[in-house]
């Protein structure tokens, strides 16, 4: 397990809990998931999911940014995210389900890459439309390119919709192909795997028994 995702409030339990397991607690902040709380209330949400334990920090861009084209007040937005983070990691999620177009994830993945994201990740999970394939090759391709062009590497989630381990072969095998193996380890490529555990564990089961 890479990191459990917890809402803020639950950043104190979960530290708790998790003490010495060596699992970080990652904490979606922003106003999560719609990330339309005022822009002092979404960085004051960040500090404080850090204060009290979070080494992650999941962020949900403002979409009408991407919707209108204002890639610098995109750009400003996550640099502020990333300042706030500190230390701490940072995941930003496009919610790529309501960009309308794949030219616009492709651009959203490449402002949040300069703009310091750690991690570019597909969607909270709540939205209509999550993980799909086309969007994963998109901002996937978006990552090679921009390591490519920089020797910086970005880690990419796909989140919403994956809940079958065959499912999570495809995804593997589009990681492996595209960006090489290095991308198949926790460090660079996450899975959204609140319904895929249920399966993941069926699978092992039935495996060893």
């Amino acid at each position: 397990v890479a990191a459990v995702c917890v809402y803020h409030a639950m950043v104190p339990t979960a530290v708790e809990a998790l003490a010495g397991s060596g699992i970080p607690v990652a904490a979606v902040s922003t106003g999560f998931p719609a990330g339309l709380s005022p822009f002092p209330q979404r960085l004051a949400e960040i500090g404080a999911s850090v204060e009290a334990g979070a080494e992650e920090i999941d962020v949900v861009i403002t979409r009408s940014h991407v919707l209108t084209g204002n890639w610098q007040a995109l750009y400003d937005e996550v640099r502020a995210f990333r300042e706030a983070c500190g230390d701490a990691h940072i995941k930003t999620i496009l919610a790529t389900g309501e960009l309308g177009t794949l030219r616009n994830v492709a651009r959203a993945s490449l402002v949040c890459m300069m703009a310091g994201a750690d991690f570019i990740k597909t969607s909270t999970g709540k939205e209509g439309v999550n993980a799909v394939l086309p969007v994963g090759l998109v901002m996937v391709r978006a990552i090679r390119d921009y390591m490519q062009r920089t020797g910086h590497l970005v880690g990419f989630k796909p989140a919403g919709g994956i809940r079958t381990a065959k499912d999570s072969l495809v995804w593997l095998s589009l990681m492996k192909e595209e960006l090489g193996p290095r991308w198949l380890r926790p460090e660079l490529f996450r899975f959204g795997a609140s319904a895929l555990l249920t399966d993941i564990e069926r699978q092992l089961e039935y495996f060893a028994t």
